[in-house]
């Protein structure tokens, strides 16, 4: 069974576009994260003086569909943020819009743990394929103890749970596992799903877990990008570059990895290789009923449960 966790948010200026903190209890690892416009009062509190790994996050300048991330540390993180707060030509960086501050409450965070944890960070961001990285290939770092590894390791997993909450998800991962294996170990699954572009011989199959609608690894995709400019183009580009999608022959291109979407429609537009309705577009495999039609049954479903539920709360005893 998936059990709950807690995760403690404070809005240090009262606004949830200021200064957040974030915990996760019996974890010494602590987040915070605020706008560059912020930067002034970020770098005043105790937590910018520590040894640290960070974030930087922006908008790609060049339209990209994903944000841009830098993956840093240091033993004064505010210093640092400041060297990186100076125009491009000064050696700071102009793309960023937020930053994401990780330390440790115990402050038992060192120079070798936090270069250990930025090269695998580096590596994790860059596995995901969710962002743009700006780092360039991290270095290998080995020079920790195996159980300080095995502490970070945990460390790490922390912040796959905490970022996405403040809205960073560029840690999340998704397993590359078969459907059906899935479906015997999770019996909450959703249906596996179906896209069919018969004429073209592109056949993609899909899940929905966690919030996501996740295309899985060997489904085939349009080769070439078709539909008008715009739109989802950039995403099916981005896809290709990050070698997400690969060359399958025949024209067509196949899915190197599960690949998580933000909606059906989006999954349905790179698959098709043009805009696509994916509430239409994708089927369930077992019934042949629409993605559309399968939500709106499980949106009755807990309806109904829900109303069975208040029926028998408010029964009179006999």
């Amino acid at each position: 069974m998936i059990q709950g966790r807690s995760v403690r948010l404070f809005l240090v200026d009262g606004t949830p576009n200021g200064l957040i903190t974030a915990e996760i209890m019996n974890w010494t690892g602590h987040v915070l994260t605020g706008p560059r416009t912020k930067l002034a009062e970020l770098v005043q509190r105790p937590e910018s003086g520590r040894t640290g790994v960070y974030f930087l996050v922006g908008s790609d300048p060049d339209g990209g569909p994903l944000p841009m991330v830098y993956v840093g540390e240091s033993d004064d993180v505010g210093n640092r943020l400041k060297q990186h707060n100076r125009s491009e030509t000064s050696g700071g960086k102009d793309f960023w819009e937020r930053v994401c501050l990780i330390t440790s409450k115990d402050q038992n965070l060192t120079k070798a743990h936090v270069k250990y944890l930025e090269s695998q960070l580096i590596r994790s961001v860059t596995e995901t394929g969710r962002c743009k990285v700006v780092n360039g290939t991290a270095h290998e770092y080995v020079s920790l103890p195996e159980s300080d590894q095995a502490d970070m390791a945990f460390f790490v997993e922390q912040l796959r749970t905490i970022l996405p909450v403040l809205g960073f998800d560029f840690l999340k991962t998704e397993p590359i596992r078969q459907a059906r294996d899935q479906q015997d170990e999770q019996t909450d699954e959703s249906p596996r799903f179906v896209f069919r572009l018969p004429t073209k011989g592109i056949v993609a199959h899909a899940i929905e877990r966690d919030g996501e609608f996740i295309v899985l690894e060997g489904s085939a995709v349009r080769g070439e990008w078709e539909g008008v400019l715009g739109g989802y183009q950039s995403l099916y580009d981005q896809l290709c570059v990050t070698g997400v999608l690969v060359s399958a022959g025949d024209g067509k291109r196949r899915f190197a990895k599960n690949a998580p979407f933000t909606s059906p429609s989006a999954a349905a537009a790179v698959v098709a290789g043009r805009t696509a309705n994916g509430r239409v577009s994708w089927l369930v495999e077992a019934s042949g009923m629409t993605y559309g039609q399968w939500q709106e049954q499980q949106v009755n479903e807990a309806s109904q449960i829900r109303n069975d539920n208040l029926d028998t709360l408010q029964a009179p005893e006999p």
